[in-house]
């Protein structure tokens, strides 16, 4: 009889301490966006294009928004991460009828000539800013330490 009472509380205790997830998504809190880099960068990004013989990219809001949200999760996870790129891809395809999209994404850097001398170093994201795209948007926010945190989204229309 005492090893079933045992056994009764052992389940019991087990029972009480395991976690079931949620199945609400997780809220992201925005972090503000610096508008000022956003445009900078996409100036230096469109005259580095233009210096090669490339076309310039449009500003998309519809790439704005999903790079402000992939920004944002990057900032909520303290790391440098391109988690969720296929539901980014899905969603700019399905909005704008886009036939390929990429990005790039970077984090401590101070300036934006810092940011895109990064990217120009980087074989992978010199590849991808001098793609075969129409429209991109960037999205750069602080964190509350102060790291800047930046994604790039392109995209062909």
């Amino acid at each position: 009889m005492k090893l079933r009472h045992v056994l009764l509380a052992i389940l019991v205790v087990f029972s009480i301490s395991c976690s079931k997830e949620s199945l609400e998504t997780e809220e992201i809190l925005t972090a503000q966006n610096v508008t000022s880099m956003e445009a900078e960068l996409l100036q230096l990004v469109n005259r580095h294009r233009d210096a090669q013989g490339q076309k310039t990219l449009s500003f998309s809001e519809v790439a704005y928004k999903y790079a402000n949200s992939h920004t944002d999760y990057m900032v909520k996870k303290g790391t440098l991460t391109h988690d969720n790129f296929g539901a980014r891809v899905s969603g700019i395809s399905k909005e704008e009828n886009a036939k390929a999209v990429s990005e790039n994404v970077a984090m401590g850097y101070l300036s934006s000539e810092m940011t895109l001398e990064a990217w120009l170093s980087s074989e992978s994201h010199r590849k991808t800013m001098e793609g075969n795209f129409s429209h991109t948007a960037i999205s750069v926010k602080k964190d509350s330490e102060g790291t800047l945190y930046f994604t790039q989204l392109f995209y062909l229309k």
